[in-house]
């Protein structure tokens, strides 16, 4: 027999539905708009500057981003041709390799990131009070544990 939700639960779902479809295209037309940036191009940014030497193995990458390795591949082709990263041969592993960020990539989000944090802010941070804001990073983290959880055991 199925456990259907209650209205108050629908309720939530719904709600939980519509604000992650919404806050992401929100943040990304904001992004895009003030430095040409795609979430996923400034997340991998992020990614690289917080690196030791600014760099990471591709398949550790792909990981960090939840992205594959292809579509990963395809990205960071995209943003090597831009001038954000490089690719550097792995000197243990003929066919691993890592993803590098350049100068150019590292300046394009100090000059992106006030901007995009103020979007953060404006459309999640600043909406909730901090105790809401608390609560939803604790919901949050569980269910992300959970999903986690389950891709490990696949």
């Amino acid at each position: 027999m199925t456990n259907w939700l209650s209205h108050e639960q629908q309720e939530v779902w719904r709600a939980w539905l519509s604000a992650t479809s919404l806050l992401p295209d929100q943040l990304g037309r904001d992004l895009q708009r003030d430095s040409g940036l795609t979430i996923p191009d400034y997340e991998i940014l992020v990614k690289l500057s917080e690196a030791t030497d600014q760099k990471i193995r591709m398949s550790d990458l792909a990981e960090r981003t939840l992205s594959s390795r292809s579509r990963l591949s395809h990205q960071i082709d995209r943003m090597e041709k831009s001038g954000f990263v490089v690719r550097e041969e792995c000197p243990d592993d003929r066919r691993g390799s890592f993803a590098v960020l350049t100068a150019e990539g590292k300046k394009l989000l100090v000059s992106a990131a006030p901007a995009h944090v103020e979007s953060v802010r404006r459309h999640l941070v600043d909406v909730l009070t901090p105790e809401e804001f608390e609560s939803l990073g604790n919901a949050c983290t569980k269910v992300s544990n959970h999903l986690k959880s389950l891709t490990l055991n696949n």
